[in-house]
């Protein structure tokens, strides 16, 4: 009775782990469908929402701690059906795995096969095959030391003494190589890892490099890198339309941080089929003030994409010398404002006292995303192409538009929040509608949002600027790494080689290193 006891509590055991695996590999599965739905959707029809690629990043977040539950409640399964007979085994469902890339090296380990037939004791054997098992592996990052040895010759017959020139280092006396220098200038800059952190990570693999040796290369490497930031600026603000933006960067000052601003514009051509090479151009200040963009832009006079930031106005002025810049909306700041209004999922998070869904925000959600429906349809098109289409699909919806909003508006008080949202539309709306004018301009300015994001996010590591210079030093390497990631190109692989040419290079020939004539020569070095 006892024995049969025990055999019914494992059985039932086994049953209850069974169970919870299943549930847990369920929940995991579908986890993962919904995942590559709205990826799917976002892909064939755009982004449904401002908060799309916030709930993706949330989603895979889910998926990750489901897989792990899952594989945890998998192995304790197979543990407690191994210790019954009577309960079936269970395997979760997996995706399929992608094969290792080609490119890396094997390592073949062969386990030797028995001398004899373990069944009958003959050593007649012949092989039949092989069976191979692959098994990802990581080598732990290696230093070495490079000794660059120089002969010293001396002559015979006069005596002089000859010997070749020392090799260039980027930083005075330098030890570190460019591989190394452009590890830590990635590191810090493309990853947001500051220079304590990566000084504690070197030296718990045995390399003692302090945080004052790491600065003063990175201070180094900016300074020989200026005139590759030169070569960006001066191919960002020669373009027709730019995207301009900010963000808040903390600045230290006495017992305290000023809240400072990172400023970028991007040059970005390719959604109305230009050739031109993108580029991302950032600048630093320690306040807002208008003055700033006025002395970014000194020299521009074309288009300016951006939201309704009242520093932008002086650039707008018709007696603007050497002339106006023209003034292009953006319409995804618009929609934001109505969707907060017409936010369904959010209203249901917040509670029993939550304001109600404003019909009429949710209404310009609607009508606001026709026009999106047409961009996406027309995005990589001729500029000329652009504009017929907007005069033919576009205009009819902007006039209904407006009307719809004006009669909406005589409705409503001034301090309902849906009027302040209309009145942010139509108090500017010769910019908003400026894209029916020029097949250049697009309907957003995400580009510019777009460049901004890392350093938003690497706000939460690095927490605040040092200095001025230091905010200007920043600014200078996010637009050289910015630049490198618009032209698809790996900006570590392309500092570290920039930073080994950089004196050899002649001031004739830098723009041989910018990120998108970088990338040409080196496909058709690896094509040679």
């Amino acid at each position: 009775m006892i024995l049969a006891e025990r055999a019914a509590r494992v059985e039932a055991e086994a049953l209850a782990a069974r169970a919870a695996a299943v549930s847990s590999g369920t929940e995991a599965l579908i986890g993962r469908l919904k995942l590559e739905i709205e990826k799917l959707r976002r892909e064939l029809y755009g982004s449904r929402s401002e908060r799309k690629a916030r709930l993706l990043e949330q989603m895979e977040l889910q998926l990750e701690e489901l897989e792990a539950d899952a594989t945890e409640d998998e192995l304790a399964a197979e543990k407690a059906i191994a210790q019954t007979q009577t309960v079936r085994s269970f395997e979760r469902r997996r995706p399929a795995r992608k094969p290792f890339p080609e490119h890396l090296p094997r390592e073949r380990i062969v386990i030797a096969a028995p001398e004899s037939c373990p069944c009958c004791g003959s050593t007649r054997l012949s092989k039949l095959g092989e069976d191979v098992t692959e098994t990802l592996e990581v080598i732990p990052r290696q230093w070495k030391v490079i000794q660059t040895v120089r002969e010293k010759f001396s002559c015979r017959q006069c005596e002089a003494i000859t010997q070749p020139p020392a090799p260039f280092h980027v930083t005075p006396r330098g030890f570190a190589g460019p591989n190394l220098l452009a590890m830590v200038l990635f590191e810090k800059f493309g990853q947001h890892q500051p220079l304590n952190r990566q000084s504690e990570r070197y030296g718990r693999e045995g390399v003692d490099l302090s945080l004052s040796t790491l600065a003063d290369q990175v201070g180094a490497c900016a300074a020989a890198l200026r005139p590759l930031h030169a070569l960006i600026e001066e191919h960002v603000l020669s373009a027709d339309r730019l995207h301009g933006d900010d963000t808040t960067v903390p600045i230290l000052a006495k017992g305290k941080t000023d809240t400072g601003r990172a400023w970028v514009y991007v040059r970005d051509d390719r959604p109305f089929g230009s050739t031109a090479p993108p580029a991302v151009l950032f600048y630093a200040s320690r306040n807002r003030s208008g003055e700033h963009p006025e002395r970014h832009l000194s020299q521009f006079t074309g288009i300016l994409q951006a939201d309704a930031y009242a520093g932008y106005n002086g650039l707008y002025l018709p007696d603007r010398k050497p002339g106006a810049v023209t003034e292009a909306l953006c319409w995804s700041h618009a929609r934001r404002k109505f969707f907060v209004l017409a936010d369904i999922a959010a209203n249901s998070r917040r509670g029993k006292n939550t304001p109600p869904i404003s019909p009429i925000a949710f209404e310009a959600v609607k009508r606001i995303d026709l026009l999106f429906e047409i961009e996406r349809d027309i995005s990589g098109l001729a500029a000329e192409l652009r504009l017929a289409i907007r005069t033919e699909r576009s205009a009819p919806l902007i006039a209904e538009l407006e009307a719809w909003m004006h009669g909406e508006r005589a409705k409503l008080s001034r301090h309902a929040p849906v009027a302040q949202a209309i009145d942010y539309m139509l108090k500017r709306w010769p910019g908003f509608i400026r894209f029916l004018e020029d097949g250049r301009i697009c309907l957003t300015n995400n580009a510019a949002e777009r460049a901004l994001r890392g350093l938003a996010l690497g706000r939460k590591a690095w927490l605040f600027a040092g200095s001025d210079r230091g905010a200007d030093r920043a600014a200078i390497m996010y637009t050289l790494i910015g630049s490198a990631k618009l032209n698809d190109v790996d900006p570590q692989a392309w500092l570290a080689d920039v930073l080994a040419r950089i004196a050899d290079t002649s001031q004739g020939r830098l723009d041989e290193l910018l990120p998108w004539n970088w990338k040409r020569r080196s496909s058709k070095a690896i094509a040679a």
